[in-house]
């Protein structure tokens, strides 16, 4: 590295680094005065406090606003480069316009593999501990509430809940059917089920054993109860909710997916664009550094602020496309995939057009 790149890299990562820096201060100052009332009412630990929550909420907010703060901190410091005529300089002695990238490109990769790591292996864990305190303190504990519940525990089988009751891990009117060939062979239906935690194993009560032996004959067994283990669990009860994704690392997040699919679940949406939300808000640093660097290289009168302004505006419309992309995913029909990327490539684009019209 020239030593012209090293001076604009670390210009780059210092600014980048105390602009979130305190931008996530000044966050945590303000959710620190909105629920103190209700921390000092409910008596919470001191400790509990500081390590449960707000040690795990500040990398949250990090990798979060991320994007925005590397788009600022390339337009805040290359602005006030133009307005020194540093980048004036730069390019009269001969170094090309793209030559000049080469330096906030490495900054973007330093910044995007970091994201993508706290996302993907840093974050589910601090992200589990942070919303566990959340549950505890400030929310109502979660009910199922669906009825008529069907899934697919493995290939071949189909089950069916008429309801379910989360605090005593009940279900009841159970049916569980096993398929081979297309062809049904067995159907067991049971007045109740119930979850023995201990055991590990589900207790069937009041069940109907049919047995297909062959087209035109069935046998048809009673059991007042069966304790058996099933291929699911009271977490298949549960309703996937957005932040759950978020707690789940790379391997688990596809490793849910993937059982999900072959139980023919649906509601997984959120985690299929949480997904590809690791790999896409990470590469939208290499986007954000160009559109950056062309929007404030340009010497202009009055300062930084016009610059600065367009660049926030900017951002907080890349991030509301995040959340509109989102909820398209999750209540339309957008592909989780597309969703996820469209953010990117519609700023891609606008990132080329700044580049072409940048003064060289």
């Amino acid at each position: 590295m020239r030593l012209l790149d090293r001076y604009i890299l670390k210009y780059f990562i210092t600014t980048y680094l105390f602009t979130l820096g305190l931008f996530v201060g000044i966050a945590v100052v303000f959710d620190l005065t909105e629920r103190l009332d209700a921390l000092v009412g409910k008596r919470v630990p001191m400790k509990e406090i500081l390590f449960d929550y707000y040690f795990n909420l500040i990398p949250y907010l990090a990798n979060l606003f991320s994007p925005l703060f590397v788009f600022v901190a390339v337009i805040f410091f290359t602005a006030r480069l133009a307005a020194r005529s540093e980048v004036v300089a730069m390019l009269g002695s001969g170094i090309p316009f793209g030559r000049l990238m080469y330096p906030y490109l490495i900054g973007a990769t330093l910044i995007a593999g970091s994201n993508w790591y706290l996302a993907g292996y840093i974050l589910p864990p601090s992200n589990k501990k942070r919303i566990e305190f959340d549950n505890r303190y400030f929310r109502d504990r979660f009910y199922f509430n669906r009825h008529h519940f069907h899934f697919q525990p493995q290939p071949g089988q189909l089950a069916y809940v008429e309801s379910y009751s989360t605090p005593d891990s009940t279900g009841f009117r159970f049916t569980l059917e096993h398929f081979k060939g297309g062809q049904l062979r067995s159907k067991l239906m049971c007045e109740r089920i119930r979850w023995n935690g201990q055991a590990g194993l589900w207790t069937l009560e009041d069940c109907h054993l049919r047995h297909m032996v062959d087209k035109k004959r069935e046998r048809v067994q009673f059991f007042p109860r069966i304790d058996t283990a099933l291929r699911f669990t009271t977490e298949d009860f549960g309703r996937p909710l957005v932040e759950d994704a978020a707690l789940l690392d790379n391997q688990q997040l596809e490793a849910y997916i993937t059982r999900e699919r072959l139980k023919g679940s649906s509601g997984i949406e959120p985690f299929l664009v949480e997904k590809h939300n690791r790999v896409s808000i990470p590469f939208s640093a290499f986007i954000l550094s160009i559109m950056g660097v062309s929007l404030s290289s340009r010497k202009v009168r009055g300062g930084i602020g016009l610059q600065l302004g367009i660049g926030v505006g900017l951002c907080f419309a890349y991030i509301m496309l995040i959340r509109f992309a989102l909820t398209f995913a999750i209540k339309g029909n957008m592909p989780p995939m597309l969703a996820a990327w469209t953010p990117n490539l519609i700023f891609m684009v606008v990132a080329l057009y700044l580049y072409r019209v940048a003064p060289k």
